[in-house]
């Protein structure tokens, strides 16, 4: 399979690309910084320059005879939220997606990809307590939620012969990146807890799974529309760092109020306050099995991968 990856030199992106590779597949790069691209991806991706995303769709040629793009292009949510960051939060996925699709509709049909993996994201459900959601749900009215329904909207806009999946990711569990790499500093030292009254859910998932559900999604012809990349048993904010802090032999009591998240971070801490207790639906009814369904496994996994 010939596939094109785009934000393939972020933490998921540059997980794809290889495990395409591995098997086999030919994967053309598209990014911003050739020069970047090639020394984190190495010499085996082919890279082609997108400079302008929001602004204008990638080179035909690097999409014209491709059997398929997995899209992952997108500015970070973990950040504080001025008007300037949000604008970048949303025309990052808004507009780049826009270019991307219009891209597709320009290449003749029988040179155009077959298959778009569009990444969205649980965001898109809004808070939702305790209530367990799937794909079937309908979305949140929240900042974040706004975004990747218009994200998803403009994935979704119709390109004959384009089958689309629409990749809800959680929060992704990684050696390297990731939420792990805020919360670890202060659980090796003995001085993380709960967040918030840790009543919230955590839709998390191991980074392998991520891949493993992007890949099923690339490959299986079923798969369309909503797919949730969260592992099938999420947990509470208290339970996540219970775990955390049991696989690192370190206490986890000491609770980090609310009022704290949002002095430091403003409206960004409400992904974190809140949460979505989201089942992935979907993904099983495609057969996909999980490497790491439990917390416990999948945090051991990561930090001894470091």
């Amino acid at each position: 399979m010939r596939v094109a990856v785009t934000g393939a030199t972020g933490l998921i992106g540059s997980a794809v690309a290889r495990a395409l590779r591995a098997r086999g597949d030919e994967v053309t790069a598209l990014t911003r910084d050739a020069d970047r691209g090639r020394a984190i991806l190495g010499d085996d991706v082919t890279v082609s320059v997108w400079r302008e995303p929001q602004h204008s769709p990638p080179p035909s040629e690097a999409l014209s005879g491709l059997n398929a793009v997995v899209h992952l292009l997108g500015e970070p949510v973990a950040q504080r939220w001025t008007d300037q960051a949000k604008r970048e939060i949303r025309d990052s996925r808004v507009l780049a997606t826009r270019s991307l699709v219009a891209a597709l509709a320009s290449i003749p049909p029988d040179g155009r990809p077959r298959v778009l993996v569009s990444q969205s994201a649980t965001g898109y459900y809004g808070p939702r307590g305790e209530e367990p959601v799937d794909e079937s749900d309908p979305p949140g009215t929240d900042f974040l939620a706004t975004v990747t329904s218009q994200w998803e909207a403009e994935a979704s806009t119709e390109v004959p012969g384009v089958r689309v999946a629409l990749t809800r990711t959680g929060v992704v569990l990684a050696p390297r990146g990731g939420a792990l790499a805020k919360m670890l500093p202060p659980f090796r030292l003995g001085i993380g807890g709960p967040v918030a009254g840790g009543r919230q859910y955590v839709p998390w998932i191991h980074l392998d799974d991520v891949v493993g559900g992007l890949l099923q999604c690339l490959d299986d012809e079923r798969a369309r529309g909503a797919v949730n990349l969260t592992a099938p048993n999420p947990v509470t904010n208290r339970e996540l760092s219970h775990t955390l802090g049991r696989v690192l032999h370190r206490p986890a009591v000491i609770p980090v109020p609310a009022l704290a998240l949002r002095l430091m971070y403003g409206e960004m801490a409400t992904i974190v306050v809140t949460g979505q207790r989201v089942i992935p639906t979907r993904l099983r009814e495609l057969g996909y099995e999980f490497r790491y369904p439990e917390l416990e496994g999948a945090l051991d996994n990561v930090l001894t991968a470091q």
